[in-house]
């Protein structure tokens, strides 16, 4: 066994709340200060608080009030008197978690634990599992928002016809539909609308030869309904208008969606989806000033009896952060369906508000369908955890358990999953410094989701003897002083350990007990001796203490400019660094997720992480995490094992189950490489991929990084060889053959017409000479027989 004694001298330490202290187990640091019970509870666990009658330690200064639990029994210490505060957790509310959202609504569980509490002590810290689970068949709201200005008639036409085949695709996902709707221009202000002539006032199209509505700023139509010809009626008799610059309003109806629960009719226990439709940049806080408008947007509810956003021309445009705040209390996950060339707009905003997501609208909103079942999906597919209302002193860590029971470090999300998937969360706990109050509440949720985990945490910066304190206590020098746990807090102007001597006594013998050695200063020239003790004088750089006031707070090293680099305390003369930090000055991080890459591993498995930084060791390698190398395998090598796992389900990552751990891209499948809104612009930074797989087949993809780091692959059909069709094969030769046998049959055919035609022509020259001879024949005869004549 390790020596417990020298065991707790190595590792015990001290976290200063009123007054920085020294050194723990030092003889004459113990000798000289008087150690209260605010500052011995923030001790390492191992030592023993206690508070004691003041029997205890005759003499008082030479005995230490933090020690084993044997030594201060033995020194006189009565059990009544040890107090030992522990850090605990307790499990309040913890519901199992159901399987589908069946019967009641309040009775789906999809988080666990619902109720925790923690008491912490500092530097201490309690881990405990969040447990999350997307039921199936959960209720869905559906609220589609959409841009009615002139721009987007086409879009308005199309609409008309796709309410009830929308309800049918959505109806694949979910049995428990509603489906609301609104609309937007911008405000009714100028410079944003027409105000010249006086007709484009009533009708903006006037300048069109059209007649279109007056503009407005928002007009909520359909509250969430489950009579999916309402959603089509309704859609039906909307008109468009027209504003007169580019950008539009649509950010003051987003914020009038979300805070409006009743007038909009968003249920508790449901998804909420807000589906944004626009081909046009928006608005966004502080534009509002052309118009005049200075009052900030408040955030809350603004619609009238008719439907009406009533302060349009009153309150400016509501800022990205106000929308993050009001989508997460309320539980919304925006969809933006926008037109190609402002998507990369929406992108960004995107990475800015959680719980959103952006797909490329056709020109007429023929797609919109689909981009909103894609989108759902994409949502059910990943659950993150927030944070909302965590103390300033509280460090919290996660780790992950998403696929296949694998462990992944510093994540608190989990994508790729399937409705129905069980993940788990493991998060630590840890309280770095003690705040004023005694309690606080925060709150830990997936992003789009109603169920949270309620943590109360209590702060051990104290003890329970302080509850019994003896205000003017006759046990210090008859009521100079304040006996608490066990030791005298002295009234001002007072000494010692029971508060007997004064600020003005002085006693020339005593001077030997204030330096410690006789040619040094009394008291470090930092004090006075009164009653043989160092009475340290205030500065204005910090505290300044010890017996011989050798100690304080601000003499340590420093980084820029800080004091142990602001991540530690200054404790005599040497930094003792906060958690997550280390080092002389407390400069360096020993946090390792700043050093994480896109794909999940630590400096991209080119280097090491140092001080909360990588330090690329392979050559070539170079970036933040390492992640770019020329010389090493290219990206396409890199993601082909995350394609063919993640997607195809095959390869090593998948035989070995390491898939979670080390792809952490999101995969959408696409019909073509270059038709996603990624490449459409020369400044994204995507790359094509192609290779060829086991079965001969050509997979093709993309890798794109946005400037988050998140990493997104787009993955095409993998276009594989044809085998022979039977039928081709069976008539191709079939036609070969009566081809051949034609060709043959010709060839025969002209050679015998040839040779026919050469026999008859040799034919009809012998016939002509058969011919001459004949007459030639007769001519003789005729000849010889007129000669006869003559004769």
């Amino acid at each position: 066994r390790i020596n417990l004694e020298v065991s707790i001298q190595h590792i015990a330490y001290m976290i200063p709340i009123q007054v920085s202290t020294y050194g723990l187990f030092d003889s004459h640091y113990w000798t000289s200060y008087r150690f209260t019970h605010v500052y011995i509870v923030l001790l390492l666990p191992v030592c023993v608080l206690f508070s004691c009658i003041q029997e205890f330690g005759q003499g008082g200064s030479s005995v230490s009030r933090c020690d084993l639990k044997q030594n201060l029994l033995d020194g006189g210490c009565t059990k009544g008197g040890l107090e030992f505060p522990f850090s605990t957790l307790s499990v309040q509310e913890n519901t199992p978690l159901s399987d589908k959202a069946s019967g009641a609504a309040d009775d789906v569980t999809q988080i666990r634990p619902q109720k925790l509490s923690l008491t912490l002590r500092p530097d201490d810290a309690r881990r405990f599992t969040v447990t999350v689970k997307q039921v199936e068949d959960y209720p869905v709201d559906l609220y589609y928002l959409m841009d009615l200005s002139n721009s987007m008639k086409n879009d308005l036409d199309r609409l008309r016809s796709l309410g009830n085949q929308l309800a049918a695709a959505m109806g694949r996902t979910t049995s428990n539909l509603r489906m609301g709707f609104g609309a937007f221009v911008d405000k009714p202000l100028s410079p944003y609308m027409y105000t010249y002539p006086e007709e484009a006032v009533s009708n903006p199209c006037y300048g069109l030869h059209q007649r279109c509505l007056p503009q407005f700023g928002y007009k909520h139509v359909l509250s969430l309904t489950k009579q999916v010809e309402r959603f089509t009626e309704e859609v039906a008799k909307q008109q468009v208008s027209r504003n007169r610059d580019s950008p539009e309003g649509g950010f003051d109806a987003v914020i009038q969606a979300v805070v409006c629960k009743d007038k909009i009719g968003w249920r508790a226990d449901a998804s909420h989806l807000l589906v944004f439709t626009t081909d046009a940049t928006t608005h966004i806080a502080l534009d509002g000033r052309l118009a005049g408008l200075v009052q900030p947007n408040d955030g809350q509810c603004h619609i009238d009896r008719d439907n009406n956003y009533d302060k349009s021309s009153t309150l400016d445009y509501p800022s990205l952060a106000l929308i993050t705040e009001k989508m997460s209390e309320n539980n919304i996950n925006l969809i933006f369906a926008v037109t190609n060339i402002v998507v990369p707009l929406y992108q960004n905003y995107s990475q800015l508000i959680p719980g959103t997501t952006v797909g490329m609208l056709s020109d007429d909103s023929g797609n919109v369908i689909q981009l909103i079942l894609d989108a759902y999906e994409r949502i059910r597919s990943k659950v993150e955890l927030e944070l909302l209302g965590v103390p300033e002193e509280l460090a919290l860590s996660f780790n992950a358990t998403c696929l296949n029971g694998e462990l992944i470090q510093g994540l608190k999300s989990c994508s790729g999953l399937k409705i129905g998937d069980t993940v788990s969360f493991s998060v630590e706990a840890r309280l770095r410094s003690c705040p004023k109050e005694k309690n606080r509440t925060f709150t830990i949720k997936p992003v789009g989701f109603k169920d949270a985990l309620e943590i109360t945490v209590h702060f051990a910066c104290g003890c329970d003897c302080e509850a019994t304190a003896q205000p003017e206590s006759p046990l210090c020098n008859q009521g100079n002083g304040t006996y608490e746990c066990g030791v005298c807090q002295c009234h001002p102007g007072r000494l010692g350990d029971r508060c007997e001597c004064a600020d003005g006594d002085y006693r020339p013998s005593d001077q030997g007990n204030c330096s410690p050695k006789t040619e040094d200063s009394i008291c470090s020239g930092r004090g006075n001796c009164v009653c043989g003790q160092c009475s340290c004088h205030t500065s204005g750089f910090g505290k300044v203490w010890g017996k011989y006031c050798e100690c304080d707070d601000f003499n340590c090293l420093r980084f820029k400019g800080e004091i142990c680099s602001g991540h530690g305390k200054c404790d005599c003369g040497f930094c003792k660094c906060g958690s997550d930090w280390m080092g002389e000055n407390c400069n360096c991080s020993t946090r390792t997720d700043t050093c994480m890459s896109s794909i999940g591993l630590l400096c991209s498995g080119r280097g090491q992480c140092v001080c909360g930084a990588c330090e690329c060791t392979q050559p070539g390698a170079y970036g933040a995490t390492c992640e770019r190398c020329p010389t090493c395998p290219d990206a396409c090598s890199i993601k082909k094992e995350c394609v063919e796992c993640k997607h195809f389900k095959r390869g090593r990552l998948f035989e070995e189950k390491s898939c979670a751990r080390i792809c952490r891209d999101e995969i959408q499948k696409v019909e073509e490489l270059g038709k996603n809104y990624y490449t459409m612009f020369p400044y994204c930074n995507a790359v094509n991929c192609t290779y060829k797989d086991e079965n001969d087949c050509v997979e093709r993809f993309q890798y794109y990084e946005d400037a988050s780091g998140k990493s997104i692959l787009y993955v095409m059909e993998p276009d594989c060889p044809k085998g022979p069709d039977i039928l081709v094969v069976l008539m191709a030769v079939t036609g070969a053959i009566l081809f051949l046998g034609l060709a043959g049959l010709l060839i025969w055919k002209l050679l015998v017409t040839v040779h026919d035609r050469r026999e008859f022509a040799k034919f009809e020259e012998e016939r002509a000479k058969a011919k001459w001879d004949t007459v030639s024949l007769t001519m003789l005869l005729r000849k010889s027989c007129h000669l006869m004549e003559k004769i």
